[in-house]
């Protein structure tokens, strides 16, 4: 074990014991309130430019096992800690938590109050924060993270940077790869569609020359409205066939759509999210993370209908459009990690272009 820091932009410090990869970081500090699924977590690519607090006081204790990564490189920047174990115990564990994070050089701190640690991020919202060696005056760290901008361009960092397919005999579908879980595909092959993979900056053109019978938008990091490239695509997208957004596709269909988004004060991150639908009075308990939100009272000026909302705190969780084939919402229907309430949104996906196909045969036969 060895000395770690934890620095926030306002100048406070947490000491802590390092371990996982002994390089220096800088992003965006962040909390997840998940009891469980600190691998999914660790692996999703919508962490890229962030390091994560867990919540929960002990992570690690079930270790690292092959099926439940989210991508094979995750893109997180550290992981901050109360404890982690290191002698863990499970039938699939197969290697530490420290072990996973030094081969990923992914940098971690343990022995922090996050309790405290997270009530100043509820209190102040997200900030700057680097994990150092406290080899450099708190002062020169301060001055550093003022100073700097965090990235803008994450999408491009976790998104495939070339087509590819998942084969299936089912419905052919387009996943658009903004920082794509791998949770999503798993659902999709489990319902025998074939998919092809696509990066975030494939235009509408090469996309409806695949003749998909549907399009999803994957989830990914950041502010959605620096993939403005994307927010054409999808505008250019909606209307030819069915279309499902999920997290940042949500936001981007949204803003496509006339809507905005807003940054919000310490987002939505955990798998104990409660959502309402507006339309069945149903609630279901969602997995979520995102910093970014659809500000509802941009809806009025749109063609999109508000249908699910956050209990938590009121805001935009699920949208549909008045007169096409597209719905969205906010949170992860795939969970990894998280429970799997939602999960029959993909079923409801695939209906929808069941019934597109049918309509299309209709008007063939008028």
């Amino acid at each position: 074990m060895y000395m770690k820091q934890l620095v926030l932009e306002d100048g406070t410090v947490f000491e802590g014991k390092g371990f996982g990869s002994d390089r220096e970081s800088f992003g965006e500090i962040v909390f997840n309130t998940g009891m469980t699924g600190y691998q999914e977590v660790i692996s999703d690519p919508s962490y890229c430019g962030q390091m994560v607090t867990f919540t929960y006081p002990l992570v690690g204790n079930y270790g690292i096992n092959r099926d439940d990564f989210e991508t094979v490189d995750p893109a997180i920047l550290g992981v901050v800690v109360k404890e982690h174990c290191e002698h863990p115990s499970n039938f699939r564990n197969e290697e530490t938590l420290d072990e996973f994070l030094k081969a990923k050089r992914i940098p971690g701190i343990s022995g922090v109050d996050t309790r405290k640690l997270t009530k100043i991020i509820r209190k102040h919202g997200t900030m700057k924060a680097m994990i150092t060696s406290g080899d450099r005056p708190v002062e020169q760290l301060v001055d550093f993270m003022k100073n700097t901008p965090l990235a803008t361009d994450q999408v491009k960092q976790v998104s495939t940077v070339k087509p590819y397919v998942v084969p299936g005999r089912g419905y052919r579908i387009v996943l658009i790869d903004y920082g794509m879980k791998h949770g999503i595909l798993r659902e999709f092959t489990k319902r025998s569609c074939h998919v092809t993979v696509v990066p975030y900056n494939t235009s509408a053109e090469e996309i409806e020359r695949l003749r998909p019978d549907g399009i999803m938008l994957s989830n990914g990091p950041g502010d959605p409205k620096d993939v403005p490239e994307a927010i054409q695509t999808v505008r250019k997208l909606m209307g030819h066939v069915p279309i499902f957004g999920i997290c940042l596709g949500h936001q981007l269909i949204a803003l496509a759509s006339g809507a905005d988004t807003v940054k919000m004060k310490f987002g939505h991150r955990g798998g104990n999210q409660p959502v309402k639908d507006l339309r069945t009075n149903w609630t279901a308990i969602t997995s979520q993370n995102h910093g970014y939100a659809v500000a509802r009272d941009s809806l009025e000026s749109t063609s999109l209908s508000l249908t699910q909302i956050s209990l938590n705190d009121g805001t935009v969780e699920g949208l549909e459009h008045q007169t096409m084939n597209v719905f969205t919402v906010q949170y992860h229907p795939e969970s990894s990690p998280g429970p799997e309430d939602t999960s029959s949104l993909f079923d409801e996906f695939l209906t929808r272009i069941t019934e597109s196909h049918k309509a299309a045969k209709e008007a063939l036969h008028v």
